[in-house]
């Protein structure tokens, strides 16, 4: 239920949830970002090569929605890490499908750049505290549900 106390009326980044929401994100992202930087990887590049090393093969249409992307977007990050010869594409017998897997160099980054990802993790949950870390990771997934509900 929303508290009516708060004015609603006069939106400001206090009380808009997508504003909170982008700068967090920027924010922990700079972070995630530069822990990364020594293995030549941002944040969004690792946690596609992530999907990829769980799932090993999949279609760009279901990688996308993994991830939350636009098509579009998700061609345009995934652009680097192919020009890096980090990921393949291939064409399914269905010519319209691509086919998303990892090479042998982008498994080899991925693990490199673990414990750059694991360091700047463990930085945030302990900055948050365990408790408040499992709450954000829980609110947030059932803000994405909500917002793909709409």
């Amino acid at each position: 239920m929303i508290d009516t106390q708060i004015d609603f009326a006069e939106p400001g980044i206090d009380i808009c949830t997508c504003a909170s929401l982008r700068k967090a994100t920027r924010l922990v992202t700079q972070q995630y970002d530069a822990a990364l930087r020594p293995a030549g990887l941002r944040a969004t590049q690792f946690t596609i090569l992530s999907v990829l090393m769980a799932k090993d093969r999949m279609r760009q249409s279901e990688l996308a929605k993994v991830l939350g992307m636009e098509g579009t977007t998700l061609t345009r990050n995934l652009q680097p890490l192919l020009k890096k010869g980090w990921i393949r594409i291939d064409r399914d017998d269905d010519q319209r499908v691509r086919l998303i897997s990892l090479t042998p160099g982008g498994k080899h980054v991925h693990n490199e750049a673990k414990p750059m990802w694991l360091q700047a993790q463990t930085r945030l949950v302990n900055e948050l505290g365990q408790g408040q870390w499992a709450s954000l990771v829980a609110a947030l997934k059932s803000t994405a549900e909500a917002a793909e509900q709409t």
